[in-house]
């Protein structure tokens, strides 16, 4: 069954791809200059995303009943989840617009999360017994549903952004674009570096003191830039320096992020001196079609739906099954206190946009940095930071 449950997810992979690049062709038709409406090459993309999106929830169901019980106890489950809703949104939205060149952007970028959830470990064991809860399938299952509509605003955003921007002027906004799409380039270092050197074989072992003062061990699947708290190398052979980190930090999942980083820019250097191009004059071309206004509508509905979705699993369903597990409702996990910062953001676009009329390019700024403070709960929270959610 989980052998099943893995090839179900690969198809996916493989079939989201194949959508991409009809997307991709569909926004070059001399038919549609709005990039809206019926297309031959967009109505075969999204009839191959959808059975993509069968795939994935084949996969989804599949593990669900290898393991027992909702494939959502870890990161590699959860983050294969956000993908699927992401997807499962851009479908939505898709049919209600019709908007070609959000396949084009979306798709990719639910590729780019499946592959970085690849790089967790991808075994089903039982759950522990903090798990061991109908709340878990509510609350994740509902957070990931919230981040991924909240996704799709980033991706109407993004579009906006690279139709909006005047890159010959240059300033700040030309500055800011350009990171974002670094950031995208950084996810592909960490895959590309999560590959290379589990192929070498550079792995190693650590033992080292947790936060408990116990002494645990801890594998790295890098070369150890950095070590754990009074960490001890158990690998004969394996490379490490010295440089010590607290015990409140995970050094190996810090470890792997600095290596990320290392060679994300490496290949963001590499697209420089082939195309002699930044990353937004390379994807300029592929929006000079799109219609502005119809992306700051989806952008703003899509904050809209997934708002309160987010609000239900990331606070109130969160709260109760806080006070149900740890006998409080609150506290300063780090987990808990980045779901708020959130919650707070995106109450504030609302705000801005409902009372300030914050429209436009404004509006698709405040999608993007939304999507980015999401990101870093994914990744930097839950790699780099000790806490209560640290299993997950």
């Amino acid at each position: 069954m989980a052998s099943i449950s893995s090839t179900l997810l690969y198809t996916a992979f493989v079939l989201y791809l194949i959508a991409t690049v009809f997307f991709a062709g569909s926004i070059k038709s001399k038919k549609h200059t709005n990039q809206v409406g019926k297309n031959r090459w967009a109505t075969i993309g999204i009839t191959i995303t959808i059975i993509g999106f069968a795939a994935q929830l084949g996969y989804f169901v599949t593990r669900w009943i290898a393991a027992g019980h909702a494939p959502l106890s870890n990161l590699f489950e959860f983050i294969t989840f956000f993908a699927m809703m992401l997807v499962l949104s851009f479908i939505i939205i898709y049919f209600m617009y019709r908007l070609h060149i959000l396949g084009v952007f979306a798709l990719p970028i639910a590729l780019l999360i499946i592959a970085y959830s690849s790089m967790f470990p991808r075994d089903v064991s039982p759950l522990i017994p903090a798990l061991q809860s109908d709340w878990l399938f509510i609350h994740v299952s509902t957070v990931a549903a919230g981040e991924a509509i909240l996704a799709v605003s980033f991706v109407a955003g993004l579009i906006y952004l690279l139709k909006d921007v005047d890159l010959s002027k240059g300033g700040k906004q030309v500055i800011w674009l350009e990171a974002v799409l670094i950031g995208l380039v950084l996810v592909v270092g960490f895959i590309v570096s999560s590959i290379s050197f589990s192929v070498a074989g550079a792995g190693a072992e650590f033992s080292y003191v947790n936060p408990e003062d116990q002494e645990v061990t801890a594998q790295y699947a890098m070369p150890a830039l950095i070590i754990p708290n009074e960490g001890e190398l158990l690998t004969e052979g394996s490379f490490s320096t010295s440089l010590e980190m607290p015990a409140i930090v995970n050094a190996a999942r810090l470890n792997t992020v600095i290596w990320s980083l290392i060679f994300g820019a490496g290949i963001y250097l590499l697209i420089r001196l082939i195309t002699r191009k930044t990353l937004a004059a390379i994807l300029q071309p592929l929006v000079k079609k799109a219609n502005p206004d119809l992306l700051d509508e989806i952008g703003y509905r899509s904050v809209l739906i997934g708002f309160p979705v987010f609000t239900l699993g990331g606070l109130i369903f969160a709260m109760i099954w806080a006070q149900i597990a740890w006998t409080r409702f609150w506290g300063w996990d780090p987990k808990e206190v980045w779901a708020l910062i959130t919650w707070l953001f995106y109450a504030a676009f609302l705000h801005l946009r409902l009372s300030r009329g914050w429209e436009g390019n404004r509006s698709a700024w405040l999608a993007v940095i939304g999507f980015v403070i999401i990101m870093f709960n994914l990744v930097a929270v839950n790699l780099i930071i000790a806490g209560l959610h640290s299993y997950a």
